[in-house]
């Protein structure tokens, strides 16, 4: 009981969790990358036209974000560099395509963003191929 109610923690559980955030949000995010990848012809068409650069760029920069900044977000390797085209894209889906409806359309979008927030800031953890490198 004296352990739920503490305010430390140790270096293991800070590991551990920075691990759950990354690969919890790249999972969750991959397919929806991976659909758009699959389906980039018929998606071209409805996709955002990100500062003008046309449709079908700015879904290859969508995909980019979205299936290979996870997967590069699940490894944990170029972690900080993986999650700024990441956080761009949930900038772009909170502001351009939910019109900034934080408790409605863009709830999850807004979270997505905060996590990588935080992923930015602290970094992997150990537990990730950056740690490993950086030993």
């Amino acid at each position: 009981m004296k352990k739920l109610i503490s305010t430390t923690y140790s270096a293991g559980a800070f590991n551990l969790a920075m691990l759950l955030l990354r690969v919890g949000f790249g999972i969750l995010l991959i397919p929806h990358g991976y659909d758009k990848l699959v389906h980039f012809a018929t998606m071209k068409s409805h996709s955002q036209n990100f500062l003008g650069i046309g449709q079908g760029p700015s879904l290859a920069l969508n995909i980019f974000a979205e299936f290979f900044c996870s997967m590069l977000l699940i490894l944990g390797l170029f972690t900080r560099l993986a999650v700024i085209p990441l956080i761009i894209n949930m900038c772009v889906v909170v502001a351009l395509a939910h019109n900034y409806d934080f408790f409605g359309d863009a709830e999850h979008g807004a979270m997505y963003l905060i996590g990588f927030f935080v992923i930015l800031l602290v970094g992997p953890g150990k537990i990730s191929v950056d740690g490993l490198i950086n030993k």
